[in-house]
């Protein structure tokens, strides 16, 4: 009989899953919070959760991507691979195991202890090389909770210049910016607040999800994790933690006031991805008609860029088959699904 595929990206902040049928439809997606720096009993229990909604999951064949190795748990990624991969072992004791490794396709535990550097954060890899079997062309931008991933694909090959993390933020290819965990500071010193320009202070007081919250762009079960001041998220509280940046509290202002700071720090955040794309572009690579690929929470951005520079727009989930309930979540959760589809192929 053939066998179910679960697709597993382990991030440093969640765990996403996708189940595979042999028919090669995905099933089931989901996401559950994960905060891998507290301790390796976060994963445990987002890992039993998949358990738990998977039927058979012990009997499935699994394949696993990661980021989470780059967490401050571990003191260095060689160790954090290493760890990931035990913890994996241990949890689906006796299955079939193949973790991600990059140029290496899928490796078995026993190689995976080896080649602990093409293993670590290679799930952009996962997603770009199965899209690029998929489409003749394209640059998919996959704009997450964290980061965002830049890969031109181009006859059925990911013409990446970076491979590990350092090389691919030199590279413009990976943009530490995403729709959820980016701390405000990180976008701009300063916003136009109350006709003068107000600076910020340098506070881990409000997140990137305060700022789309407030405009009303952020899906609620994107954001699993507490917020930065472990209030509520609701547009008051989003608020309250914006206004702290500025120095202020949220009643010395109305509510589009805060909101009006809000998208002038998202005009900020999208100008560094769009220098991003400009780069990509600038490589000559593409053909003036080659689509944006939108993955990840934010491919809403995508395709308001697409549109801006006048070129076609798809999305991850146009490339897959899917149950109509998990549309979104596949395209949210891309690694984990393109995993899953490296492992039907295997």
């Amino acid at each position: 009989m053939q066998q179910y595929i679960i697709g597993w990206d382990v991030g440093g902040a969640h765990l996403k899953a996708a189940l595979l049928a042999p028919t090669g439809e995905i099933l089931w997606v989901a996401q559950y919070p994960c905060p891998l720096w507290q301790g390796l009993q976060h994963l445990q229990q987002a890992i039993a959760a998949v358990a738990e909604a998977v039927p058979h999951c012990l009997q499935a064949r699994h394949i696993v991507t990661m980021t989470g190795e780059l967490v401050d748990l571990f003191p260095d990624r060689h160790q954090g691979v290493l760890s990931l991969i035990q913890e994996l072992q241990s949890a689906l004791a006796h299955a079939e195991i193949y973790f991600f490794a990059g140029v290496n396709n899928l490796v078995l535990p026993e190689a995976a202890l080896y080649l602990t550097d093409k293993i670590a954060s290679a799930n952009w890899l996962a997603t770009a090389h199965y899209l690029a079997q998929a489409t003749s062309e394209g640059l998919l931008i996959d704009v997450g909770s964290t980061t965002t991933d830049l890969l031109i694909l181009q006859g059925q090959r990911v013409a990446y210049r970076g491979y590990s993390d350092a090389e691919r933020l030199q590279q413009g290819e990976l943009v530490y910016t995403g729709m959820v965990r980016t701390a405000v500071m990180n976008l701009t010193g300063r916003v136009p607040f109350a006709g003068q320009w107000q600076p910020l202070m340098a506070e881990y007081f409000a997140t990137t999800a305060d700022v789309y919250r407030l405009l009303k762009k952020l899906p609620e079960y994107a954001d699993q994790l507490p917020s930065a001041d472990g209030q509520e998220k609701t547009l008051f509280g989003s608020s309250r933690r914006l206004a702290r940046m500025l120095g202020r509290d949220v009643h010395d202002a109305p509510l589009e006031h805060w909101q009006a700071v809000a998208q002038y720090l998202a005009d900020c955040q999208q100008q560094q991805i769009q220098a991003a794309i400009a780069l990509q572009f600038s490589r000559g690579l593409l053909s003036s008609d080659a689509p944006l690929i939108g993955a990840g929470i934010g491919r809403g951005l995508v395709r308001s860029w697409a549109k801006t520079l006048k070129r076609p727009y798809r999305e991850f989930g146009d490339f897959i088959r899917v149950k109509a309930d998990y549309q979104q979540l596949a395209s949210d959760c891309a690694p984990a699904v393109a995993v899953a589809y490296l492992g039907l192929m295997k």
